[in-house]
């Protein structure tokens, strides 16, 4: 695979990002089902080049099943999450009432917390709590988004979270507890402990995704999620803060050497 896909890939995603609050009704349904699959892209794309096809593959089948067999099973029983219904002509076809783009979205919106908290943190357990705190955060994001969508509905007489409109509590809760799983799971299965190659594109997704999302919510979306907007963003800042700080020393190494004359 060409070494530039995963730049290319990533750039396309944050451009149909860009485009999706411009459009709307059914124009707005395809833009949301590209943008998931541009964002799988670019992570698997990711993945193949940095640390190989079977990384890759292990990957997508571990985040992309864990998150599908979570979704059958909340849909069904509303455990994890709480109870909730996808509707059923706006995401694509279902199977077993989960739309099958929801494991592609699972794969593209983990990935880069993954390589963030890889790239941040060298205990395992501080990194599988890392990996689990960023991907909740990221749904602080996105459920109240594709909810005003009406992607998907959650049921009346839940505990909500204040200012979240319909969202249960059980469902930042369920998030927590499928993406610790998942961070357990990619442990044995990945090198969690290899810094991949072009780390720089997973981080830029990921200030991307917590920089953008909130600049979307608070000033192209729908106004409701101007309430929401703080919560998506204190919850990415988790690792936002230190993300940002590892781009500045990697683009500018000038200042990890002041740094270290401080210190002297």
């Amino acid at each position: 695979m060409n070494r530039n896909a995963p730049a290319v890939a990533l750039a396309y995603t944050i451009g149909v990002q860009i485009v999706y609050p411009l459009t709307h009704g059914s124009v707005r349904d395809v833009v949301c089902i590209v943008v998931v699959v541009a964002s799988a892209t670019a992570g698997l794309t990711h993945a193949i080049v940095s640390s190989g096809h079977a990384t890759a593959l292990r990957y997508a089948l571990t985040v992309g099943g864990i998150g599908y067999a979570a979704e059958v099973l909340g849909t069904a029983t509303g455990f994890p999450f709480g109870c909730y219904s996808y509707s059923p002509d706006r995401l694509g076809p279902l199977l077993f009432d989960v739309p099958l783009l929801i494991p592609l979205a699972w794969i593209g919106g983990v990935y880069p917390v993954w390589i963030v908290a890889r790239l941040l943190v060298r205990s395992r357990v501080l990194r599988i709590a890392a990996v689990a705190v960023g991907v909740t955060s990221w749904d602080l994001y996105l459920d109240p988004q594709m909810v005003v969508e009406g992607y998907w509905t959650w049921c009346p007489g839940q505990v909500v979270v204040p200012g979240m409109g319909t969202i249960p509590f059980t469902n930042y809760a369920g998030w927590l507890g499928v993406a610790l799983v998942m961070a357990v799971a990619l442990e044995f299965v990945t090198d969690a402990t290899a810094e991949p190659e072009m780390p720089m594109i997973p981080v830029i997704a990921y200030l991307w995704t917590w920089i953008g999302s909130a600049t979307a919510h608070l000033v192209f979306l729908d106004p409701s999620l101007r309430k929401t907007a703080a919560y998506g963003f204190v919850g990415m800042a988790i690792l936002g803060i230190p993300a940002a700080m590892w781009t500045r020393t990697r683009l500018f190494p000038a200042t990890r050497a002041s740094a270290d004359d401080l210190r002297r």
